[in-house]
């Protein structure tokens, strides 16, 4: 069970609050016997300054060095003084504010807003308050802004209990409460299980990579080897540090929570699965396709198409030839991916796909009845399918006006008995990527296989990805998380 300790730095900081046992001193937490239990121990440090070498400054350095959770950590602190804005979306910052500001203040030039927890008491600005609590985690922070002809961040700076007036006091109040709840809400048996991993999912996902019963299977599985597999959603960022890995089974992109949630786990030092760096590498085809070039991997002929050079179309017609597939950069499940048979489609089809992004993948049209899936985790082969086309179509998927989507048939066979060739150039494909999760599409052409894709985050489906291996498919993963889990214990870099 997680034990919560509030930590300020004089207790007349908390004269405003009702009496807890959950509330120390800065000086007593310090004071307190090194190694005490087992308990896993959330540490809120709500110290008046965190300045270097201050007193929160070592609330949250020797809480760190005690194996507590501490909100801030070191490295918030340290960026905090920073400043970096790094990861922060303020592109329409300029447009929420002049909405935001009553008509009154057009001659407002500067105001700041609290934010307690991540939540702010102005329902416009609540987004924002989210992103920068999720980069800095901080109890209370104040974010101030700036104008000058546009609006800006000016600075972020954590704020001390003791500045709050009264109804600030009932709203950090209640937002603390809120937060407690939800951070500790769910005990943990750690006498049974000997790590615990969060699994990040989402049950409203139209195509997720996994099926209710893998997911389940892959919680089986975690069982078998004492790690406790946790689904969490989106909602549940601020309890990430519970965990000692992060398993992500949904769609991911670079540019939502899901890449937010893997960058935070790897800045907690978690194992996690798919890790950001493999996450940025394989959601961009363009990258993937100069990646897979610079290694001299077999690829279809491709080109570059780029929203400002208009010409552009009629170089790359003449040097691929119709049909022509297009794509855009992030799409996934072929969503996003059009075949264009003449000039005319070609201009028609780039003009819609350019409004999504400044460059399209051009690549010649390679017909095959299936395309071959190889399951790749740290660098060895886990699994083999054949993705059917979907009837009548010339992609596995095929999206419907509706917003529907069939897909052909499969089927999964020994890696050993798919062609060498093929398996070999998946392995050669994942190698400049890293060593996580990965499932390589490629198409063969008589003896000739070529790289389609590498996807970080690959469909594991109960009934097809595991149709040869069963639940050993889910028990090699959990394997791999186990064997990542130890060597971080024992401080073995991999």
């Amino acid at each position: 069970m997680s034990r919560l300790v509030i930590v300020v730095e004089k207790a007349s900081d908390w004269g405003s609050y009702y009496p807890s046992v959950d509330v120390v001193t800065a000086m007593d937490y310090l004071r307190e016997p090194i190694g005490g239990d087992d308990e896993r121990t959330q540490v809120i440090n709500l110290c008046r300054s965190y300045k270097y070498l201050g007193t929160g400054y070592y609330v949250s350095l020797l809480g760190e060095a005690r194996g507590h959770k501490v909100m801030p950590s070191v490295r918030t602190v340290n960026d905090l003084r920073r400043r970096s804005l790094y990861g922060l979306d303020i592109d329409d910052l300029n447009q929420k504010l002049t909405h935001f500001l009553p008509a009154g203040g057009r001659d407002t030039t500067d105001f700041g807003i609290l934010v307690y927890f991540g939540e702010t008491a102005y329902p416009a600005l609540q987004d924002l308050a989210r992103q920068v609590f999720e980069l800095f985690p901080c109890p209370l922070l104040r974010i101030e802004f700036e104008r000058d002809r546009v609006w800006q961040v000016s600075s972020i700076k954590p704020v001390g209990l003791h500045t709050l007036d009264d109804a600030q006091e009932d709203a950090f109040a209640e937002t603390l409460d809120s937060f407690s709840k939800k951070l500790w809400r769910k005990p943990r048996a750690r006498k049974r299980y000997r790590y615990d991993i969060a699994m990040l999912v989402d049950p409203n996902e139209a195509m997720p990579p996994s099926n209710k019963k893998a997911l389940k299977s892959f919680i089986n599985a975690g069982k078998e080897l004492g790690i406790e597999v946790d689904p969490i959603g989106k909602n549940d960022y601020q309890r990430l540090a519970e965990y000692d890995g992060l398993f992500i089974r949904e769609t991911t992109a670079s540019d939502n929570h899901t890449y937010r949630f893997a960058h935070r786990a790897e800045k907690e030092g978690m194992v996690v699965i798919d890790d950001p760096s493999s996450i940025l590498r394989c959601t961009n085809k363009i990258y993937l396709n100069d990646l897979m070039m610079s290694r001299k991997l077999a690829v279809p002929n491709t080109e570059i198409i780029y929203r400002d050079n208009a010409k552009g179309l009629k170089d790359v017609a003449a040097k691929l030839g119709f049909p022509i597939v297009l794509k855009i950069p992030d799409g996934s499940f072929s969503r996003g991916v059009v075949k264009v048979e003449d000039e005319k489609a070609l201009e028609k089809a780039a003009g819609e796909l350019f409004q999504h992004s400044a460059l399209l993948l051009a690549q010649e049209f390679v017909y095959t009845e299936f395309d071959w899936r190889i399951g790749v985790l740290n660098h060895e082969a886990l699994y083999a399918c054949k993705y059917y086309m979907s009837r009548g179509h010339w992609q596995i998927y095929n999206h419907g006006a509706k917003g529907t989507a069939k897909s052909g048939g499969f089927e999964t066979i020994p890696v050993r008995d798919a062609p060498s060739e093929v398996v070999k150039l998946a392995l050669k494909a994942t190698q400049p990527i890293g060593d996580g999760l990965y499932g390589v599409d490629l198409k063969q052409v008589g003896d000739k296989p070529v790289v389609i894709e590498v996807n970080d985050n690959p469909s594991i489906d109960a009934g097809v990805e595991d149709a040869y291996l069963g639940e050993d498919l889910y028990l090699r993963i959990m394997q791999e998380f186990m064997r990542r889990l130890e060597r971080k214990r024992l401080g073995i870099a991999d």
